[in-house]
């Protein structure tokens, strides 16, 4: 594991007159490099420019005039749960005529609008259907729909291939013709923005007065935008950092959806005290357990209703699914390091890896595949069964691998093997054939090898540096916490340094407590490493480089300042 510093451009501004050393540095770090950089204002939002906004916008009034059904089709995950429970509520709010939604089920019927998705869809008779986070891939699923006299409004945000959907109207900052200068937006914060043009076309034509109906604030429904963006790992562009620094603000003073209240409260998180590291590994999972065991239904149910006795039977459902999955997840990574054990020593180990288990379970694979980056710092994708000789693949990738080009450029080579993809940077799905697996899990070492440079399979922590003494104090912890949000691009600060070790013991299961020294100043620390490693821990040096944040732990009304370790290593001078 090779440690080394973010690297800080070369810049002058000061960034605030009282803003401390080291915070600036954190900032400089992150490509801020002005004042306003830091101002998460909602006046600052870029503006709805993005391309067909007002052809959408436009359909989707017209709609609402003549009292047509729309329909929502959504994704399974936290992403499409957001963004469908956002349309859902907007195109209430708006005087929609009763607005629907449809979320295919993972195990029948896949991702996307797919023709089969569009047959059952067409039971309801809907004038138009709107996709969230789904639909640039949908080629046949439009031209279905369209086939059927419905018209289709695409929100998404993943990348095209390059074939468009036929659809009346695409709204997605990474559309070939689209400007819009955040190409990160979630599939929540497209849809956000879609129905803010869409209030505004309404209230251009006086639709609120003549219906006498309240015009709604678009703020608020910034909880399931902060949401939505955290939990799809999207990175925290300026853009992305003003809707999530509202969403929290408005969280934490309970103006939130009472399922998020609720799904924080089985977590064991006080919402007045939310970060956005909460949304990710609290909330977010918690949502996302109902797509990958059952039915996502549940989790844009809990995220729909108003009535807080309802959210928390939702939700404590939805918790049950996540210790449910964490169980399942926990099987399957033992078979996967059993299977990797069996491959060459790692510098012999393909460089693109594929794992795949006739028993495990589609809606787990991609943290399952997750895991295994992490452990082998390599792409990876793990497979399991979805049909009859079918099977799903989710891929992860690394830094400087894109995974979706990686995979177009397989589909280019061998034709044959992928029935289909889509994706991301750093993650994907797709489907092939069972009996092509062996193929595939080739073609993929091959495209990933050529890629890959030694530098690039080197497992890098990049951390802001050490400390100095004044900064080990909670008002520097505090300050950290509120510099936020961080997050995906834009990460929560983390230092490295060389301590003295006083303690060390297992706590929980496996644990690591420590009580450290900082050589320097001598300054006492307590630290904890979670999930250490049992075969090397604990042991028998005095001194140890860790990586770590800053955190404050309370108990019984005491404050006290504590380091999250992340990574810990014996330190021999």
């Amino acid at each position: 594991m090779k440690i080394s510093q973010r690297p800080i451009p070369q810049t002058t501004e000061r960034l605030a007159d009282n803003m401390p050393i080291t915070l600036q540095r954190i900032y400089h770090a992150r490509g801020v490099t002005n004042p306003s950089q830091l101002e998460y204002r909602l006046n600052r939002l870029a503006a709805p420019n993005l391309f067909d906004i007002g052809k959408a916008a436009t359909i989707l009034a017209d709609s609402i005039e003549r009292a047509e059904k729309i329909l929502i089709v959504g994704d399974f995950d936290a992403d499409g749960a957001t963004s469908t429970t956002l349309a859902m509520r907007a195109l209430r709010a708006m005087g929609a005529n009763e607005p629907e939604y449809l979320v295919p089920n993972r195990f029948e019927y896949g991702y996307g609008l797919t023709p089969e998705i569009v047959a059952v869809a067409a039971q309801s008779s809907p004038q138009v259907i709107i996709t969230v986070d789904n639909g640039i891939a949908s080629i046949a699923g439009v031209a279905a729909a369209n086939a059927l006299g419905i018209k289709v409004v695409v929100t998404d945000h993943h990348l095209p291939g390059d074939e468009l959907p036929e659809a009346a109207a695409i709204v997605n900052p990474s559309h070939p013709a689209c400007d819009f200068p955040s190409k990160a937006l979630a599939g929540v914060g497209v849809i956000f923005y879609v129905m803010s043009k869409l209030r505004a076309v309404l209230s251009e034509r006086n639709w609120f007065e003549r219906s006498h109906i309240p015009m709604p604030k678009m703020a608020d429904w910034l909880d399931l935008v902060a949401l939505g963006t955290v939990a799809d790992v999207v990175p925290l562009d300026h853009n992305n950092r003003i809707l999530v620094q509202q969403g929290i603000q408005r969280i934490q003073a309970g103006l939130a959806a009472p399922g998020i209240l609720a799904l924080l409260e089985v977590a064991g998180r006080d919402h007045r005290q939310l970060k956005s590291s909460d949304l990710g590994f609290a909330v977010g999972p918690r949502l996302n357990a109902a797509g990958r065991l059952d039915d996502m239904s549940i989790g844009i149910e809990c995220l729909l209703t108003d009535q807080p006795h309802i959210a928390r039977e939702y939700a404590q459902q939805l918790d049950s699914f996540n210790r449910e999955r964490k169980a399942i997840e926990a099987d399957m990574k033992r078979q996967a390091e059993t299977a990797l054990a069996q491959l060459p020593e790692l510098d012999h180990m393909p460089n693109g890896l594929c794992f795949y288990h006739p028993d495990w379970h589609q809606g787990v694979i991609g943290i399952l595949a997750s895991r295994m980056k992490e452990k082998c710092h390599r792409p990876v994708i793990a497979f399991a069964p979805a049909g009859p000789d079918e099977i799903k693949g989710s891929a992860r990738s690394i830094p400087g691998i894109h995974i979706r080009d990686a995979l177009d450029l397989l589909a280019k080579r061998h034709p044959s093997l992928l029935q289909k993809f889509g994706g991301h940077a750093m993650a994907a799905g797709m489907s092939i054939r069972e009996q092509d697996y062996e193929s595939f899990s080739r073609a993929f070492d091959e495209i990933i090898t050529e890629w890959a440079t030694p530098e690039l399979l080197q497992a890098t922590i990049l951390t802001d540096g050490p400390l100095v003494a004044q900064d080990f104090s909670l008002n520097f912890a505090q300050q950290l916490q509120q510099a936020g949000p961080w997050g995906q691009a834009f990460p929560e600060p983390c230092f490295d340094g060389v301590f003295n070790v006083l303690q060390q013991r297992i706590v929980g299961e496996k644990h690591l407590k420590l009580v450290l020294q900082e050589p320097n100043a001598g300054l006492v620390l307590d630290g904890i490493h979670f999930f250490v490693d049992l075969d090397h821990w604990p042991n028998s040096c005095d001194k140890v480089r860790a990586v770590y944040k800053l955190d404050i732990n309370e108990f019984r009304g005491q404050r006290n300042l504590q380091l999250i370790i992340d990574h810990i290593e014996p330190y021999q001078d």
